[in-house]
């Protein structure tokens, strides 16, 4: 049996595709790392092994999946069945051999060419648990963006452990009691969003190789300063 070669995607590779591929991975690990942690956090887990994992489907899972567009990640929607089965196996060091097992399967799977089972899933559910783990991310973020900082980021349970509120109850009082300074931030960083693609769209050079999101941040960080 051949083994496929995991460069392979790398064969006609050009120069070109660096300068934008560099960016987009700037982009990419900007807001992957933090997920990591906090959907690690979340989950029950440590935060070392949201690094980890993150590393892995990142680098390791991209690189050996002979793919030449791969998108691997953390998946907040996830984080309660990880959490769940922690507490149902009794132990994260069982939860762990429950994962092995489960990707030997896969890859028992993926030999038997068993993916072609998949195009009996609609797509609706594909679409449904996206959305939902968008609203969520979205949701959970409000109370941050306003400066209401009494539950930990990365959390995406519904029931707050934390300060005893949940979802919907914490982003009422955020915007009750809201931070000026923090409130001021997030405008800021919305708008540079927002203004950054509008002019990288124009093939300004600068707007195209410094990524939105690290412009975000150095912004965000000089006025918290």
């Amino acid at each position: 049996m051949a083994v496929n070669n995991p460069f392979q995607p790398f064969r006609h590779y050009r120069k070109a595709y660096l300068s934008s591929d560099l960016t987009a991975g700037v982009s990419v690990y900007l807001a992957s790392l933090p997920l990591c942690l906090g959907i690690a956090l979340a989950s029950g887990a440590p935060s070392l092994a949201g690094l980890i994992a993150g590393i892995v489907g990142g680098i390791l899972v991209g690189l050996f999946s002979g793919s030449e567009v791969s998108v691997s990640g953390p998946a907040a929607g996830l984080a309660v069945i990880v959490l769940d089965s922690i507490r149902t196996i009794g132990s994260y060091d069982a939860f762990l051999v429950a994962v092995v097992l489960a990707g030997l399967i896969q890859v028992v799977m993926g030999l038997l060419k068993a993916g072609r089972f998949s195009s009996f899933f609609p797509n609706s559910v594909i679409r449904g648990m996206l959305v939902g783990i968008g609203l969520v991310i979205i949701l959970k973020q409000i109370p941050h963006a306003l400066g209401r900082d009494t539950d930990f980021e990365g959390e995406f349970e519904f029931g707050q452990i934390a300060d005893r509120e949940n979802t919907l109850t914490e982003i009422y009082q955020s915007f009750i009691n809201p931070n000026i300074g923090a409130v001021i931030i997030s405008l800021v960083s919305f708008g540079i969003l927002l203004y950054w693609d509008r002019v990288a769209e124009k093939k300004r050079r600068f707007y195209e190789f410094l990524p939105a999101a690290l412009a975000v941040v150095l912004v965000g960080v000089g006025l918290n300063y």
